[in-house]
Formats: C-alpha cells, sequence, structure tokens
C-alpha cells in the first residue's frame, strides 16, 4: 500500500515521503497514530502543492538574500574599540558585536550564528568578513575597526 508520512519515522522514511509499507503496518500503526495517509489521488495534490508552496518560498527567501549580499558588498561597518599604543585592541570584536553594529548601523538583522569569524577580531585595521544568509549565498561585508 501506498502512504504519505506526515512525519519523520526512523528506519521507515521522511515527513512528505511516498512509500510502500505492508496493508498491515500502514493501517494498524502509521494511520492510528496519524503518522501518514494512504497515497489517494487528492491526497497526492495537496502533497504536491505543498511542496510547490514550499519551494517558491524558498525561491523568495533566496532571492531576498541574494539582494541582501549585494547590498552587503557595498557597505562598510565601523566599529570603535578600545585600543592600546601598539594597535591591539582590548578584548577583541566578537560576531555578536558585529550583528549588533549591523543592527544600530544599517537597521540589518542577522543572526551572529550566521557571521563567520574564525576568530575574535584583535587588530585595528579593515577585514573582510563572509556572512551565510542563506544555503549557497554567502555575503562579504568590510569591517574597519577603529580606536
Amino acid at each position: 500500500m501506498k502512504v504519505i508520512l506526515l512525519s519523520d519515522i526512523k528506519g521507515v522514511g521522511k515527513k512528505d515521503q511516498i512509500i510502500n509499507a505492508n496493508d498491515g503496518y500502514a493501517r494498524n500503526y502509521l494511520f492510528p497514530r496519524k503518522l501518514a495517509v494512504e497515497a489517494t489521488t487528492g491526497n497526492l495534490g495537496n502533497l504536491k502543492a505543498k511542496q510547490e508552496s514550499n519551494q517558491y518560498r524558498k525561491d523568495v527567501q533566496k532571492e531576498e538574500a541574494i539582494k541582501l549580499a549585494n547590498k552587503l558588498k557595498e557597505m562598510t561597518l565601523t566599529i570603535k574599540v578600545k585600543a592600546g599604543e601598539n594597535g591591539k585592541i582590548f578584548g577583541g570584536v566578537t560576531a555578536k558585536e558585529i550583528a549588533e553594529n549591523l543592527k544600530t548601523q544599517y537597521n540589518i538583522e542577522i543572526d551572529k550564528k550566521k557571521i563567520n569569524l574564525s576568530e575574535t577580531i584583535k587588530t585595528l585595521g579593515s577585514q573582510v568578513i563572509d556572512i551565510k544568509l542563506y544555503e549557497g549565498v554567502i555575503g562579504k561585508i568590510k569591517v574597519e575597526v577603529k580606536s
């Protein structure tokens, strides 16, 4: 019997996947627990519509991420910190500080976890930092650290 899974089931399949299940397994386990529905033409149509809407939403999000990446490429983020005589910063500039400064200076909200910073910035000057905006879309922003 062909069924459409409504949730991930370990060892069986992922959500929205169409699988062949034994009749007894489907009727006695999957259907009563609302883990799957029978793959009728109506349910297959609903599944296809759901997948198309998800794909459309992903395409829109990717387009927005590409626009934001192009916008970030032209920006220079200036962060003021306390520094010693030889240009060494007290503490360092972290991804959290970069995200906060992006919000205050340019009103762009980016999660600090998406900022690829191998280690905190500990010197004055400018650096180019990668920001993962979406799957396959990486934006670059120039960060200038001043004392």
